[in-house]
């Protein structure tokens, strides 16, 4: 057992803290086109991915990363923004949280991918500094590999910050 099982806990599986949250585009969060703005989306993506975090590490978490956010198709106004966040890796403070982001119309019911990204979450104490959270524990091949992934990943980040 690693100091990490000792005083986190148990591990947790992706499942246990995956949400999936829906909000509708209205006007106002529209540009001049009618198209969603890309920073709303952005606020609802931090906001799905720290749920996930929280819910995982069960302590307040703050963003610390977002990595490879891509802007795939354009939303529009009167359609629903489906946000489906799941943990993909946990070290001993941080968490990384994939989240897909899909458009349905609702008139026609065609739901669509439109953008993906990776958030990075660092869980915080009482004392508002970073605290242990539990290991993950993947369960199918896909988490697995996402597991794999994600440390790639977090492995890029902290080659590129040490070149800073």
């Amino acid at each position: 057992m690693s100091d990490n099982d000792k005083i986190s806990g148990v591990g947790k599986t992706p499942s246990t803290s995956q949400i999936e949250m829906t909000e509708l585009v209205l006007p106002n969060d529209t540009n001049l086109l009618g198209n969603l703005l890309g920073g709303r989306l952005m606020h609802w993506m931090d906001i799905a991915g720290a749920l996930v975090a929280s819910r995982h590490s069960n302590k307040t978490v703050a963003t610390v990363a977002l990595d490879s956010l891509d802007f795939r198709h354009p939303v529009r106004v009167g359609e629903l923004v489906i946000l489906k966040a799941k943990m993909t890796w946990a070290g001993r403070t941080s968490m990384e949280v994939s989240i897909n982001v899909y458009a349905e119309n609702l008139k026609t019911g065609n739901v669509m991918l439109t953008n993906k990204a990776f958030l990075t979450f660092v869980a915080l104490g009482d004392d508002c500094k970073p605290t242990l959270v539990p290991p993950l524990i993947p369960e199918t091949d896909e988490e697995k590999n996402d597991y794999i992934e994600a440390e790639k990943r977090r492995e890029e980040r902290l080659r590129k910050r040490s070149n800073n």
